[in-house]
């Protein structure tokens, strides 16, 4: 019998063997010696006995046996050699009571190179071990700006709070992200228990996602493993059985083989119809039935929030337009407890078409999408990879960059200020489109800005105690609010509060757009099938405009129309051309032209911006909340603890 698993395992390496030769490459174990002679100067860390995965033992210490194997580490030699009877005889052993002692290997870059026990590791990876017991000395190197050797440093802060090994991710921030979703803080150490627990999860985790074809991605299986705990959450996915989670795992593989995409989002900037799309098949199902039933979910009531408010004006816009073509239906205050319950509901109550008006609920929406492919499910969300379901938002950059132009022209001596919610997605860029609107009119410009992590009258106040009396606010106040007319760019002090011109959001025009699509089955679905669909439509569409005031000056209302018409026309871009932060130069040439793709993830602030992007730890619960799902890069990757939501936290406007 040891011969025949000799054989077979020559077999394999003879494969490989050749099946490297066609590729042109090496086919032998790599040699730790040769790809790091000098590892002598590095740090050494003796790390003792560790249970090392088995697929990470890729290589040799030294050169001297590793053309006897094959780079799987299966054999090579002849079935008459000695070689062969010592491969079987450790065979037998590891049949009849298990090999137990300890290879001898170094680990370099989350990779180990056996110096002592090489046939041992032949024989475990023959029979599919997933660890291989080691004695190992870990080769550290210098920390450099490369990004593997970036994500190696993540790696070993996991390692040492986890004491697992076996997860390697591709994508810098992964580490933290995990050690969130699995409910640790961020210093947090794992027990045994939960070690465990994790590893049975991984297990039936990996298992399927090699059965489905996961290994044929540029991406690995702890990559996946985000995507699938950001969707169901680490406590339902951890009681799963290996059956469950592969059913799940192929209901979302859509979302996986995104991760095959180097650019995974493909932005659509204005509305487009005319081509059989996605929702085709929805449409066909409502033929025959007059009403096309669209539910609104919100996290807030209308009177709680402006922003909700302005999506239920959205909704009545689309009720008069459509009348009975269409019944709609909101739900409120879907923060309440399970966010996806509530979706889950509108489908129960046979929505076919659901919007969720925040980022907070994309996750839900996703959990409930994957489930119910049948219906068309859109969140109001920006830059998000996932094919389940599609997000929406508006260039609001362009509208602020209008009312910046007129706070340039009103203020004499340069002072403005802006004040914002959260440093997420899209927001960024509208500070300084605003800045850069300003600065237009008026080179000495200033805009002092202003976080409403603590809210808003306290920003309003700051601002006012600095001397700035022409303030960029709140887009729109919540219906009934005390604040009136501090929202839009307002004038305040001691004598007089007034509203001087402000953007609008025509979210009912968006929702008339998408509806209109559905219903005659031409909602645009036209470019590349395999990335994610991002609707993000500007002013030249009509879902955002500036309306001024009355109570401007001729000549300043005569520039916005100017402005705003060339913004319409795309005569006018804001952030083309020469561009400055505050720190260095972005764009160098009059030439240069920001991507759709730089301006949604911008995480500076332009040179005339008197401020900084407020910390994780500065920002309120709801603030922190909302950057964990669309925050920026440079403030989402601070991985600190998020308190309980208090009473004002719970206020705090969207």
């Amino acid at each position: 019998m040891n011969e025949l698993t000799y054989a077979s395992a020559l077999r394999l390496g003879t494969k490989e063997y050749r099946a490297c030769i066609q590729r042109g490459e090496y086919p032998y174990l790599p040699v730790l010696d040769d790809i790091l002679p000098s590892y002598s100067e590095y740090n050494l860390v003796e790390l003792g006995a560790v249970q090392v995965p088995a697929e990470n033992v890729v290589g040799t210490k030294t050169a001297g046996r590793t053309t006897s194997f094959a780079r799987n580490f299966m054999p090579l030699l002849p079935t008459n050699s000695e070689f062969c009877m010592k491969w079987e005889k450790l065979c037998k052993a590891h049949l009849n009571e298990g090999i137990r002692d300890s290879v001898v290997v170094f680990e370099y870059m989350n990779r180990y190179y056996v110096q002592e026990g090489n046939k041992r590791v032949s024989v475990l990876k023959y029979f599919d071990a997933a660890f291989i017991p080691a004695i190992v000395t870990r080769i550290l190197p210098p920390k450099t700006d490369i990004t593997d050797n970036k994500l190696y440093y993540e790696y070993l802060d996991f390692n040492k709070l986890s004491g697992i090994n076996y997860i390697w991710f591709s994508r810098l921030g992964s580490y933290k992200k995990l050690q969130m979703m699995v409910g640790k803080k961020p210093q947090e150490s794992w027990s045994e228990e939960d070690e465990r627990a994790f590893q049975r999860f991984y297990y039936h985790f990996r298992q399927g996602f090699e059965n489905l074809g996961g290994e044929k991605l540029p991406a690995t299986p702890a990559d996946a493993v985000l995507i699938f705990l950001n969707i169901y959450g680490y406590d339902k996915a951890r009681e799963m059985t290996g059956q469950e989670l592969r059913q799940n795992l192929t209901k979302i593989w859509e979302e996986i083989v995104l991760l095959r995409e180097e650019k995974p989002i493909e932005l659509v900037l204005s509305p487009s119809f005319g081509h059989k799309t996605w929702v085709k098949k929805l449409a066909d199902t409502l033929t025959g039935t007059e009403t096309l039933n669209v539910a609104f979910v919100h996290d807030k009531t209308a009177k709680a929030s402006g922003w909700t408010y302005l999506h239920e004006l959205g909704r009545r816009h689309v009720e008069q337009v459509f009348k009975s073509q269409i019944a709609t239906r909101s739900y409120f205050n879907a923060l309440e407890g399970d966010p996806a319950e509530h979706i889950r509901q509108a489908v129960e109550d046979g929505a076919d078409l659901i919007f969720t008006t925040t980022p907070r609920l994309l996750n839900s929406s996703l959990a409930v999408a994957v489930d119910h492919p049948e219906v068309i499910l859109m969140n109001c969300s920006l830059n998000t990879s996932h094919r389940a379901i599609r997000t929406y938002y508006a260039r609001a950059y362009e509208a602020k960059f209008v009312t910046g132009a007129i706070a340039g022209a009103l203020a004499v001596d340069g002072q403005v200020g802006y004040i914002c919610d959260y440093p997420i997605y899209g927001v960024i860029a509208g500070i300084n489109a605003f800045a850069l609107g300003a600065q237009m009119v008026n080179p000495r410009a200033r805009v002092h800005l202003e976080w409403m992590n603590d809210g808003y009258p306290q920003a309003v106040e700051r601002l006012l105690n600095k001397g700035v009396h022409l303030i960029s606010g709140r887009d729109m106040n919540r219906p009934n609010s005390d604040d009136a007319n501090a929202f839009g760019l307002f004038y305040m002090d001691e004598e007089r509060r007034q509203s001087l011109a402000m953007p609008v959001w025509h979210w009912g025009l968006y929702y008339e757009y998408i509806i209109r699509g559905v219903l005659n089955g031409t909602f645009q679905e036209d470019g590349d099938k395999n990335k994610a669909r991002n609707y993000w439509w500007g002013m030249s569409s009509g879902v955002v405009e500036v309306i001024c005031s009355d109570k401007l000056p001729v000549s300043v209302r005569r520039l916005a129309r100017m402005v705003g018409g060339a913004i319409q026309s795309g005569q006018l871009h804001p952030f083309d051309g020469f561009l400055r932060s505050q720190e260095t130069v972005i764009h160098g040439s009059e030439n240069d032209s920001a991507t759709p793709e730089e301006i949604i993830t911008m995480d500076w602030l332009a040179e005339n911006v008197e401020g900084t992007l407020p910390s994780y730890s500065q920002l309120s619960y709801e603030g922190k909340a909302t950057v964990d799902v669309v925050g920026v890069e440079k403030v989402a990757k601070e991985a600190v603890e998020t308190p309980a939501p208090t009473a004002e936290g719970k206020q705090t406007e969207a």
